[in-house]
């Protein structure tokens, strides 16, 4: 399934980014940590560049303050002439694209790594756009290896025919790290700690790249966004009922036909009425409510990586 070409040289322009959304606090902190003392994000090949992606918001401790950043980063918004009304977000995305790329271009960062929280039980996630992302995948796979307690899940938001709008998609390459649960505008040392650690295996993966280590093919399970599904609402667009006590937390857990997914305020269950098993993900998540998604439908599947070759050695030049 994987087909999108490998990086044939070493990756040197490497960015960590925090506070793309403002109140997932786990990143917003690591980020203005490492903008103050860097030494984390220093390998023998390169250095990490530190972001914090969205400043006002992580300043006022809320997700956006005009838009959702991560996902401004199509080319509409960033070759859209810019005016003096457009939302913050949109002036933002271009700012960090004209810093982490330009998006598609040859000038563009190497590979960008994204921190997020989730108000919803999603664990360790490791968010990639697409399974034809070889070189990502070979990362979400080394996270795993070094990670085996955390079963360190992969979800791949990208729908067929939609270009990629997160903030790693400037980057020729990248991926998301989605830990949770944790509240919007808290922070928890174990996830803040779990992610510190994730960062530094990421980092030390790309300087096994860039010293020539070879990855070899392996199988790997991911979940693939299906679908969405709302709340159970009024004629007026209210909430009628929320997530059933029996799907809560269940983030990843087989979802079966006739299951009960939500408990209506007037004390009826609404059941699940597909016509194949799912995996539900972000059940509940906070940030979601005003997208009108109650959780997100993922099919659980099963596909070859093909091996990540190693880098040929550049010549040393001879005096």
């Amino acid at each position: 399934m994987c087909s999108l070409p490998v990086p044939r040289e070493p990756l040197r322009r490497v960015a960590v980014t925090g506070g793309t959304h403002g109140n997932e606090m786990s990143g917003v902190y690591l980020a203005r940590h490492w903008l103050q003392a860097p030494g984390d994000l220093q390998r023998p090949s390169f250095s990490a560049t530190p972001v914090l992606a969205n400043p006002a918001a992580a300043a006022a401790c809320r997700r956006y303050m005009d838009r959702d950043l991560n996902r401004t980063f199509t080319s509409t918004f960033l070759t859209t002439k810019a005016t003096p009304d457009d939302p913050y977000e949109v002036t933002r995305a271009r700012e960090l694209n004209q810093l982490l790329g330009p998006k598609a271009s040859g000038q563009a960062f190497d590979f960008i790594l994204d921190l997020h929280n989730t108000t919803a039980n999603m664990g360790t996630c490791l968010i990639a756009d697409s399974a034809h992302n070889v070189f990502a995948m070979h990362l979400c796979h080394h996270l795993q290896l070094q990670n085996p307690e955390l079963s360190c899940r992969v979800f791949l938001y990208q729908q067929p025919g939609e270009e990629s709008y997160a903030v790693h998609s400037v980057a020729k390459n990248g991926i998301g790290l989605e830990l949770g649960p944790q509240p919007q505008g808290v922070l928890r040392a174990d996830i803040f700690s779990r992610m510190r650690a994730l960062v530094a295996a990421a980092l030390d993966f790309i300087e096994l790249f860039n010293q020539g280590v070879a990855c070899p093919a392996f199988e790997v399970e991911a979940y693939r966004i299906a679908g969405t599904v709302d709340f159970p609402r009024t004629k007026d667009g209210d909430l009628a009922g929320t997530v059933h006590p029996r799907l809560q937390d269940r983030d990843f857990e087989p979802l079966q036909p006739g299951a009960p997914i939500f408990q209506m305020f007037s004390g009826e269950d609404v059941l699940y009425e597909g016509e194949s098993t799912v995996s539900p993900v972000f059940i509940n998540e906070a940030a979601y409510y005003e997208k009108g998604i109650a959780f997100i439908q993922a099919e659980k599947l099963t596909f070859s990586v093909p091996a990540l070759p190693s880098l040929t050695p550049t010549p040393t030049p001879v005096p």
